[in-house]
């Protein structure tokens, strides 16, 4: 996918936020701080991480300034209600800074965290797969917890399936 328009490509990024914010009316209060494995990102930090990410190092960059990402951690917000509220904030900075860019921007290059040079319209498209990324992440905990998720696109596999025949 090649991004010549910001606002089709925002049109297009919020339906991809929304699925993932979707998921987080799944979670049980008790288990955001949850994870599999001690050090690695619980649930919470996840959504942490999406929601510093974005704002801190990707709209950052596409500004032309360096990464402020510095990490996904409780003292960003804790509980499920402040998480989510963290999250939406985060995406409304992103989403106005992304609104300004033009048509020549996203031709030009930006520097990755990394030191590499990219195309902002690539470094926003790496953004998304980045969100995916880590939305099925939280797919997989919250199985891993024997919790119910939603459908991604309306029904689940076996629905396409039994639909199929």
């Amino acid at each position: 996918m090649q991004i010549n328009d910001i606002k089709s490509f925002l049109e297009y990024y919020s339906k991809i936020k929304n699925r993932t914010r979707k998921l987080f009316e799944y979670i049980p209060e008790d288990k955001i701080e949850w994870t599999y494995q001690s050090g690695k990102f619980t649930i919470g930090d996840s959504i942490r991480h999406l929601a510093n990410i974005e704002r801190f190092m990707y709209a950052e960059t596409v500004q032309f300034k360096p990464s402020l990402y510095n990490g996904c951690g409780i003292e960003y917000a804790h509980g499920l209600k402040s998480i989510i509220d963290y999250f939406d904030e985060m995406n409304t900075e992103s989403m106005d800074i992304f609104s300004r860019l033009t048509s020549e921007e996203l031709q030009k290059k930006c520097k990755t965290p990394g030191g590499i040079e990219i195309t902002i319209w690539k470094w926003l498209r790496a953004m998304v797969e980045h969100e995916v990324h880590h939305r099925g992440q939280l797919y997989l905990y919250l199985g891993m917890l024997d919790l119910k998720t939603p459908p991604i696109f309306g029904l689940t596999s076996e629905e396409v399936i039994a639909n199929s025949k």
